[in-house]
């Protein structure tokens, strides 16, 4: 069992290592990003990566404060979805209007993977493994998708 200021630690210590790991990765746009905080430009859109003692997932999350504007970018990621799946090779989950850890309601389009220990280094290689094909094919998607959210700005 770790304390607080050592679990934080360790997960710092995480997520720098993939930042360095992936910092030589330019964006489908040829620019420099903050992978492990991507900036999708988009006021609540976010795409997000998280990983605990018992699993490691990415996501969209939609978390506007209004649950039908919500729903709107919702919808609107539900017509792309094709282009989506598509581009990660993969399908995702999706789940509107669900509640996150801090009870508000969010809408998820997310992949996740079981049984691996953000504070087990063994299994780093795993989650970057996990992160970094899927946040940069989310990346690809965004480049050209984002400009179908125009409207909801």
């Amino acid at each position: 069992m770790y304390t607080r200021e050592q679990a934080s630690q360790l997960r710092q210590a995480f997520w720098t290592a993939f930042g360095q790991y992936i910092a030589p990765h330019p964006s489908a746009d040829g620019l420099r990003t903050n992978w492990a905080n991507y900036k999708t430009g988009l006021k609540h859109v976010y795409f997000r990566m998280k990983a605990d003692k018992k699993s490691a997932s990415i996501a969209i999350e939609m978390t506007h404060p209004d649950p039908e504007i919500q729903a709107l970018f919702y919808e609107q990621f539900e017509e792309l979805r094709l282009l989506l799946h598509e581009t990660l090779g993969e399908e995702w989950e999706w789940v509107l209007h669900t509640t996150d850890e801090h009870n508000r309601v969010v809408s998820r389009i997310y992949k996740e993977l079981p049984a691996v220990n953000v504070f087990n280094k063994d299994d780093w290689p795993a989650l970057i493994s996990f992160f970094k094909p899927r946040i940069i094919a989310l990346d690809e998607f965004w480049s050209t998708a984002q400009y179908s959210f125009d409207a909801l700005k």
